[in-house]
């Protein structure tokens, strides 16, 4: 029984239990800071080994810092000592060529040129020295820079202003940064502004700790290809409005001429002009504020410190990962910037953010003669006003004439229906006078024959002809228009003279009848 007992005992499954525990532990000293706790990479790198002899010996470095294995002066000079131009000989063109980060990477292309072609614009960058890409750089970049493009931004910027009032997030986190700044003298105590996301936790834990042996010129070229990259970023969060697309890989790889053509820089106003042409030559929104606007984003990111610069760099590396050709800059690029920033030093990143805030850039130093272009296109568009304002200025005079004109026509038509009116006029007033005439000449012509035909009653007839004639003047005179009276008062004074009427022989001899006029 005992037995049973016992395998039944052991055959009950143990139960497991999973969670997460969160344990708060109060600080020894309240409000003494500790940096880098948010940086798990390092965190979560193995200690090293504490033999008395170490397997693998740093040569000629000191002992290294809390914050990693730059134990320079805080006070970085970030001008590169220039050097005298030398010829190159042809074997030393066969070396390889170096690029990466701090340059520690080379003959990767060699076997991967014709998959990668179209993330970067160097053609076997394996063989091709430093001084060669920038010069094909520039020779590429005034091949593709379109005046038109650039115009048409210039002059229709109304998309471009709204691009311009839009806040990433850095940007409320810079003000709440000044605040506590205003409010406390401590440099470290807006470090906590900045938090992770678990995804961005999830990364961090991904990556694999490393030491970075830089001498001091891969040092510069690695904060300068710093700048470059986060300048690119900072374009490209600002025109989507922090919304990712299909585009935003080509965005940040296409304007940094680090991710783009290898290029290493010998100071930061370097790094500015190649960004500024980059941004005036490809993207969709070709503007010079745009540029100006992604130099400040970038100097707000540094002074908000290794934590927001690190933030951006998981986004971008979130970015090519999920771009299938773009993976590659992830591991010549970004996924070391991401390890290697954890352990920077952040008084070089407010040292590095101080000398990108003292550098300036206008649009002549690009080398595109866009000011030129932009004077020309004002003088074209001020020739353009005065024209339109000489064409709605001469408009009214023309159309005025065109009115006087038409006056003058429509005068001239009057004048000659006037004058058809008054020749009309005239027409019937010599038809109503003939017709007054003929009216007032069949009585007396009825008359006189009536005086021929019977001669013994010569004054009765003369008696009814003037009474005829009496009686006609007013009918004739109702007839006919008012301004015609004289005119038939003159043929009554002619009908009313006297008329003589001459007989045939064997006739009364001398006998006249004469009809006088009694009124004379």
């Amino acid at each position: 029984m005992s037995t049973s007992r016992d395998s039944t005992s052991s055959s009950t499954p143990s139960h497991i239990f999973l969670g997460i525990f969160t344990i708060q532990l109060p600080k020894e000293t309240p409000g003494q800071h500790f940096e880098g706790l948010n940086m798990l990479t390092a965190l979560l790198a193995p200690r090293k080994s504490r033999t008395a002899k170490p397997l693998v010996e740093e040569m000629g470095a000191s002992e290294v810092s809390e914050e990693g294995v730059e134990d320079d002066d805080d006070d970085f000079d970030w001008e590169i000592e220039q050097s005298p131009y030398e010829e190159v000989s042809e074997s030393a063109l066969n070396v390889q060529g170096h690029y990466g980060f701090g340059g520690l990477r080379s003959g990767v292309f060699q076997r991967l040129q014709d998959e990668f072609s179209d993330i970067i614009d160097i053609k076997d960058p394996d063989f091709t020295p430093p001084a060669e890409r920038r010069q094909k750089r520039l020779a590429a970049e005034m091949a593709k820079f379109d005046p038109d493009h650039y115009l048409a931004d210039f002059f229709e910027d109304e998309v471009i202003e709204q691009i311009l009032k839009y806040n990433p997030w850095w940007i409320d986190t810079y003000s709440e940064m000044l605040t506590i700044l205003g409010k406390s003298q401590e440099q470290e105590s807006h470090a906590a502004l900045v938090s992770f996301s678990e995804e961005e936790k999830y990364q961090l834990r991904k990556f694999v700790h490393k030491s970075y042996l830089l001498d001091k010129r891969a040092q510069y070229q690695v904060y300068y290809g710093l700048i470059d990259i986060l300048l690119a970023y900072c374009y490209e969060t600002r025109v989507n409005e922090g919304e990712k697309n299909v585009e935003s890989a080509w965005n940040i790889r296409k304007l940094s001429s680090t991710l783009c053509w290898f290029e290493t820089w010998a100071n930061v106003h370097e790094v500015l002009v190649s960004f500024g042409r980059r941004v005036l030559c490809y993207p969709l929104y070709r503007h010079f504020k745009l540029v100006m606007k992604a130099h400040r984003d970038t100097i707000k990111i540094l002074q908000l410190g290794k934590s927001a610069v690190l933030k951006c760099l998981l986004d971008i590396h979130k970015i090519f990962q999920e771009s299938d050709p773009a993976y590659i800059l992830n591991d010549l690029y970004i996924s070391d910037y991401c390890v290697w920033i954890q352990k920077a030093k952040s008084k070089k990143l407010e040292a590095l953010a101080k000398t990108l805030r003292e550098v300036s850039l206008t649009k002549a130093q690009l080398g595109l003669e866009v000011e030129e272009l932009e004077e020309a296109a004002l003088l074209v568009q001020e020739e353009e006003a005065a024209l339109e304002a000489a064409h709605s200025v001469s408009g009214p005079r023309t159309s005025s004439c065109s009115s006087e004109a038409s006056d003058v026509e429509d005068s001239d038509s009057a004048a000659s229906s006037e004058t058809e009116d008054s020749d009309s006029e005239q027409e019937e007033l010599k038809n109503s006078e003939s017709e007054t005439v003929n009216s007032l000449q069949g009585p007396f012509l009825e008359e006189s024959s009536a005086l021929l035909i019977d001669d013994g009653s010569v004054c009765r007839n003369s008696a009814i002809l003037k009474s005829d004639v009496q009686q006609e003047k007013p009918q004739a005179s109702s007839q006919a228009l008012g301004g015609f009276e004289p005119l038939i008062e003159e043929l009554g004074k002619q009908l009313k003279t006297t008329v003589q009427i001459s007989r045939p022989k064997g006739s009364v001899a001398g006998n006249l009848c004469c009809v006088q006029d009694k009124d004379d």
